[in-house]
């Protein structure tokens, strides 16, 4: 039998001249790839810390702002990936169409990384932009695919940087195009051929113009989100999901009391210490014992926070009255009976913390039912998925 001819395997995309746009270029490519590299890398740093503030025991509680800084900045990059995402998708997806589709190993694995740089790309664009929306029509838990994605999508960036490093520094390090020969003059009645120099000029200054309009949508994106964690941006930041100073007591709210399942509080409330001596008291007899107020930033994986003064009864001082090790982690439950984050642990370096308090009032005022009446946690330098609404028990961690 024959082989097929390779002109008949060459259909669509993969046909000579498929994609005949003159403003796709190495340099396009390379300037794009380089502005993609620092908002990925910018965002996977940011990620493994708003990682590690959820995992890791030894995350600090000091300084108390910053995990809203990184957690504001994670999400502004991740808004800002999508516009150049989006340009480099374009430049470049006519190189997925290459013939032939693989020469030898070395490129079958270049090119298999590159398509695995592209798809993890995607789940975490998109996947993020749909968790600051909290619109989860994907069927799988978000975190723990952003973070895996995360994992995959650096390592597939770095097998393609690796595989295209001397091109980048071709086309990054070159600051003009060499000259050209001038064209000799037509005789005698022939007709006047194009400029070759216009026409490059040309080409060069719609590439200069695209990569402009890319950082201009960079920067919109910017401004249209980052209100929700820049207060003074708020009124410009139009598609911010969330703005700082919206919700009950002027504080936005995840989730409300009825979503939780939370049934009315009554008098027959009680916070309980389960400590070496468990002690049970009444929402009146915490408002007895000593109050503290503290300034403090809420803030979510979603992106948006907000200042505001609590009012409550120091952790510490809970543990202590129940007989806890200082030095022991415990973990704090709430009335939500249902969901990831019902409950959290406090490691010493919070629990310890006299900025950690359990709180009665927002802004001198009780909470309200959707802020965590009749008593939440609040702790400096911490997710606010991880600031426990609607406590009932603190209790030593198995």
């Amino acid at each position: 039998m024959n082989p097929v001819p390779r002109a008949a395997l060459r259909r669509g995309p993969f046909r000579d001249g498929a994609f005949p746009s003159e403003l796709r270029s190495e340099r396009l490519s390379a300037w794009l790839g380089l502005w993609l590299g620092v908002a990925f890398g910018i965002c996977f740093l940011t990620g493994i810390v708003s990682h590690g503030a959820q995992e890791w025991a030894f995350w600090p509680s000091r300084p108390v702002q910053l995990y809203r800084v990184t957690q504001g900045v994670h999400v502004a990059t991740g808004y800002v990936c999508v516009p150049l995402l989006l340009a480099k998708f374009w430049a470049v997806y006519p190189k997925l169409f290459t013939w032939p589709p693989a020469r030898d190993v070395g490129h079958a694995v270049s090119r298999g990384a590159l398509f695995l740089l592209v798809a993890s790309a995607l789940v975490q664009v998109v996947s993020g932009v749909l968790n600051t929306a909290r619109w989860y029509a994907f069927g799988f838990f978000f975190t723990t695919v952003h973070y895996w994605s995360a994992w995959t999508c650096v390592g597939a960036l770095l097998i393609h940087v690796g595989s295209q490093i001397a091109v980048l520094r071709r086309e990054l390090g070159r600051t003009a195009r060499p000259p050209q020969t001038p064209p000799t003059a037509p005789g005698p009645g022939q007709p006047r051929p194009p400029s070759a120099g216009a026409a490059t000029g040309t080409n060069r200054l719609s590439r200069r113009t695209l990569l402009g309009a890319v950082g201009t949508a960079a920067g919109v994106v910017t401004l249209a989100t980052a209100g929700q964690t820049v207060p003074p941006l708020a009124r410009i930041s139009l598609l911010a999901p969330r703005q700082p100073h919206r919700g009950p007591q002027s504080l936005p709210v995840n989730r409300t009391a009825a979503g939780a399942g939370i049934p009315p509080i009554d008098a027959s409330y009680r916070l309980t210490c389960a400590g070496p001596t468990t002690t049970s008291l009444t929402l009146d007899a915490l408002h007895h014992l000593d109050q503290h107020t503290v300034t403090l930033p809420i803030t979510c994986v979603e992106g948006w926070s907000a200042t505001a003064d609590w009012t409550g009864v120091r952790i510490r001082d809970l543990l202590d009255l129940a007989g806890f090790d200082p030095d022991a982690p415990v973990r704090v439950v709430s009335l939500q009976r249902r969901g990831n984050y019902r409950s959290s642990v406090l490691h010493p370096n919070h629990h310890r913390d006299p900025l950690t308090l359990l709180a009665l009032h927002l802004d001198g005022e009780p909470l309200a039912p959707d802020h965590g009446y009749p008593a939440r946690l609040i702790a400096p330098n911490r997710p606010g998925v991880q600031q426990t609404k609607w406590v009932t028990r603190v209790e030593r961690l198995a």
